[in-house]
Order: structure tokens, then sequence, then C-alpha cells
């Protein structure tokens, strides 16, 4: 699955107990009619994916989304569900082309006239 908008926010990396457990969020606003602000967190060794990541650019997450049971000591179950990013890319602000140049008018050129064979030899190729 995937997640496309524009940064929002990019947290801190944070530690968790001495296992050594990270975290990192990034919070990405979709690009839609009512648009939606969507916490996505990297863990572990993908915390630094987020290093070259800055507030306002287009991305596209691949997420997995995770979900996990918990019994409180009352006895309880409760369910978590959380969104866990392991790829982001950069996307182009202009997607209709990139940097490709703009392809001129078909009458932008001029007919070439009329080749006669000893002219073969002047082609260059």
């Amino acid at each position: 699955m995937e997640v496309q908008g524009r940064i929002k926010m990019v947290g801190e990396t944070q530690s968790f107990g001495s296992n050594g457990f990270r975290k990192r969020e990034i919070v990405v606003t979709t690009d839609e009619q009512y648009p939606q602000h969507i916490m996505v967190e990297f863990v572990q060794d993908k915390t630094d994916l987020l290093n070259s990541y800055q507030v306002g650019q287009q991305v596209k997450i691949s997420i997995n989304l995770r979900g996990r049971e918990w019994v409180n000591p009352q006895g309880e179950t409760k369910y978590f569900n959380s969104i866990q990013g392991w790829r982001i890319e950069a996307l182009q602000a202009d997607a209709s082309g990139g940097n490709m140049p703009p392809v001129p008018p078909a009458d932008a050129f001029e007919p070439a006239g009329d080749l006669k064979e000893e002219d073969a030899d002047d082609l260059p190729f």
C-alpha cells in the first residue's frame, strides 16, 4: 500500500527501553477533496530513511498496516492499529513531463524540399 502527499511534519528519532527500539514519525497531508493528515511511523533502521526529507516536499510512502491485541490488567481486550513505513521517495512537483523539453508544434518544421540522388552523399550519416 502507499500514501502520497506533502510532508507536514518530520519528527525526531525516539528511543525506548534498553533494547534499543527506535521510532520516528512523519505526517503527510494528502491531496484530495478532503485532505487527510496521515501519521506514518518508521522503526529501527528505517528511521534513517527520513533524514533527507523536509516539510513541504511531495512524497510517496510505501506502508504496511499493523494491528495488535492487548489485554489490560482488568482483563479487557483492546486493539491498536499503526501505519508503518518501509520506503519513501520524493515526487516531482510537476509530473507532466519532468525535465523533458516541450515538443514544438508540427507547423514549426519547414519541409526539406526535394532531395536528388546525387545529394545523398552530402548526408551526415
